[in-house]
């Protein structure tokens, strides 16, 4: 089902960490964006492609700086309604005749929205209780409406935290309603998606019949190999391609060693004999154990992987005969944490082996169908092609397997040992009947042993963290609130069942300021 462009929103990315948001709390009420970075979308872009409305993100750079990202004026003119967002709000003040300084108190986190001071048709359904929660994360803040603006609304550090222009159709805000913890953000995006007069007309089957689509487009009569890591991800996106190019997609799933028990079997029974797609098993296990041999740093295990990964699909994609594509499960959290954001500003936090360009020296393309998709989209994906909920359900999984669950070096003693705790761990989590409350979970082997006491002799052994969070989309999560009497019991067993283990702690660390990995 195409969606007409006068149902399109369009989100122009100024770097922000979550500018995807916005994009996917419009989506999950039914509504059509693209995002387009703030360099491509000049004044030629926007009016072929006509959207009903705009909405300009926040990112980390400041509207004073001589070298801010900046979208042309007249922008603003072309009757489409607008929606500033943070940086967004401080941009169209800038260039509308306002002023924005820095230097002021800044505020970030959670903050009260005082009532508007008179209704605004962009905050209908708000303020039940006197003031709303919303999520602030600036530093700059405007100091001076443009002309033809009103505040509305204010917050402790923001004294203009809600204008607008409503016979021009143009809104900004200082805060991020995109955001989990403003409750009635998706509310704020849907009334600025009424006012637009756009229709909620987008759906899951939409998209997928979008991305069988531009799939069979892209490859042509080209044959892909899709990268097989077990989860979600690459299954999903695996089922995906098949159903646009069936038989000429060959899957290669790579035994790594850093893999959960049983992983290897599973894939493999999963996908020659339920899914009937062709399948290599490529049994490497060595090869990585070696590339990691005393490689302890984090980010250079990352990278060790992720060039061994290319390098031994280059070579089993010797096998298959015209190969063009390279298939991968990238979702978009993958990417703003290692890229900026379709060539926004948006600042690295780690790389991910699984994204970006391949070496010129291979001869494939990079096929990524899920690469705008968050995991939960992912899951109502595969519902919608039909996967059984024992594959859509399943936790994820990182690319560099446990390695990155193993902070320092990284052994087959070490990760022999991990599995058997993670597996405990998960099993407990099963009997519990916990599994699907929590978004991911799995133990950590600590590179440092502690005394305790087996029987009447003393040890010296590893200790482990149990680490399990809830999450609406894996950019923040807060841990899991396990009972005491779950986790003494976990702990027990881990201590009773496995060699070489003798404390087991929880973390209880939200993110942020951690990440849901250690590393």
């Amino acid at each position: 089902m195409a969606v007409s462009s006068s149902d399109t929103i369009l989100v122009v990315d100024f770097g922000s960490q979550v500018t995807q948001l916005i994009a996917r709390r419009l989506r999950e009420a039914g509504y059509h964006c693209l995002i387009s970075p703030f360099h491509q979308a000049d004044s030629r872009f926007i009016d072929n492609m006509a959207p009903a409305a705009i909405i300009l993100s926040g990112g980390p750079a400041s509207v004073t700086g001589s070298n801010s990202p900046r979208i042309s004026d007249d922008l603003y003119a072309k009757g489409v309604p607008v929606l500033g967002i943070c940086y967004g709000q401080q941009l169209m003040m800038a260039q509308l005749g306002g002023a924005v300084e820095g230097g002021h108190d800044a505020e970030f986190g959670r903050a009260d929205l005082s009532h508007p001071v008179e209704p605004l048709d962009l905050l209908d359904g708000w303020f039940g209780k006197g003031t709303e929660q919303v999520w602030m994360s600036h530093g700059d803040r405007v100091t001076r409406l443009a002309p033809g603006f009103r505040a509305y609304c204010s917050s402790p550090n923001a004294p203009f935290a809600v204008v607008a222009d409503p016979a021009r159709k143009l809104y900004a805000v200082q805060f991020h309603p995109e955001v989990h913890h403003t409750p009635q953000g998706p509310r704020l995006l849907t009334n600025f998606a009424s006012i637009a007069g756009c229709r909620p007309t987008w759906t899951m089957k939409a998209y997928r019949d979008t991305a069988v689509d531009g799939i069979r487009s892209k490859v042509g009569n080209g044959h892909v190999i899709c990268g097989l890591s077990g989860g979600v991800d690459s299954t999903v996106a695996a089922k995906l391609i098949h159903e646009a190019v069936g038989d000429r997609l060959t899957c290669i799933f790579v035994d790594t060693g850093l893999l959960r028990r049983s992983e290897t079997s599973g894939v493999v029974q999963a996908f020659r004999d339920h899914f009937n797609v062709p399948l290599i098993l490529a049994e490497e296990q060595s090869l990585f154990l070696k590339g990691l041999a005393g490689v302890s740093d984090p980010e250079t295990k990352r990278k060790v992987i992720g060039r061994l990964f290319v390098e031994v699909f280059e070579r089993y994609a010797k096998s298959v005969d015209h190969a063009q594509f390279l298939a991968q499960g990238t979702l978009y959290p993958d990417v703003i944490e290692s890229v900026s954001a379709l060539g926004g500003p948006s600042e690295t936090i780690k790389s991910h082996h699984n994204v970006g360009g391949l070496p010129e020296r291979m001869n494939l393309k990079l096929l990524e169908p899920l690469r705008d998709l968050f995991k939960d989209e992912v899951r109502v994906l595969g519902r919608e092609l039909g996967l059984p909920d024992s594959v859509v359900g399943r936790h994820p999984f990182p690319g560099p397997g446990l390695a990155i669950r193993i902070p320092g070096e990284v052994t087959r003693e070490k990760l022999d040992t991990l599995r058997e705790i993670d597996a405990v761990f998960i099993d407990q989590i099963r009997r519990f009947g916990l599994y699907d409350e929590i978004w991911q979970a799995f133990a950590v082997l600590l590179p440092v042993r502690t005394v305790g006491v087996m029987g009447d002799s003393r040890s010296y052994d590893y200790s482990c963290t149990l680490r399990a969070v809830t999450s609406v989309d894996g950019m923040t999560a807060d841990s899991y609130p396990f009972t005491h009497d779950f986790l003494t019991q976990t702990a027990n067993r881990i201590i009773n069942e496995i060699r070489g283990v003798n404390r087991v702690t929880y973390d209880v660390t939200s993110k942020p300021p951690g990440t849901i990995e250690w590393e």
